[in-house]
């Protein structure tokens, strides 16, 4: 059985689904630059790995066209994307069981700190939350495995062997095994269960039925 005391969970793709605001606003910005997107699903490969690597990666932006599209980004993000999602069914009720059952529960994510918590209060989510780590809006600390040290740091966590990371992609797990972590990915959220088992997820789960389970240590 397990007992994990600790719970780091990533934020987009994992507490909510957040595709609509990303997609429009990466589409948005990628029109500034002359790149219209007819189909908004080619750019779910944005959501969960940092902007940045995701821009020069799919679309080779150099540095002047990386600084014009985050600024368009977070432009259209703040005025309307930021609220076009919504949490996955069962969330707040999983979280709901994990405070009252005495875990801490932590956030580690790589989008926009400030983001997350606009996110988290819209939804009543935010007093779930022992703690927030996210990246800054000047763009530091957007590595995963940062995010992760931040958090066990803020947090004062040293044994490692109580803390589980759960996220819904492959930087998920690299970053948990950077830190020396364990991580389930969760399969309703943005990868797949190839991605998951290629990275070396210590566990795969289908929905937040099966990762309550897992999380109070009922499988």
């Amino acid at each position: 059985m397990n007992n994990w005391e600790y719970i780091l969970f990533d934020f987009d793709g994992t507490i909510v689904n957040s595709e609509e605001g990303i997609t429009k606003g990466v589409a948005y910005s990628l029109k500034q630059l002359g790149i219209e997107i007819t189909d908004l699903n080619k750019l779910r490969v944005f959501i969960g790995p940092p902007l940045r690597e995701s821009y020069i990666e799919f679309y080779g932006l150099d540095e002047d066209q990386l600084a014009k599209a985050t600024v368009a980004y977070r432009d259209y993000y703040h005025a309307k994307g930021l609220f076009e999602c919504h949490p996955y069914k069962g969330i707040a009720q999983l979280l709901h069981r994990l405070k009252n059952t005495g875990k801490k529960v932590i956030l580690a994510t790589s989008k926009p700190q400030y983001f997350a918590e606009e996110i988290l209060k819209k939804f009543d989510l935010m007093h779930y939350f022992d703690f927030i780590s996210g990246s800054g809006l000047d763009g530091s600390r957007t590595d995963k495995a940062e995010v992760i040290a931040y958090a066990l740091e803020q947090c004062r966590i040293k044994d490692l062997d109580k803390v589980l990371m759960v996220g819904d992609r492959k930087y998920d797990v690299m970053g948990a095994k950077t830190a020396g972590l364990r991580c389930a990915t969760v399969l309703y959220g943005f990868g797949d269960r190839a991605e998951f088992e290629k990275a070396g997820a210590d566990y795969i789960v289908t929905d937040v039925t099966e990762l309550e389970s897992l999380l109070l240590g009922q499988k």
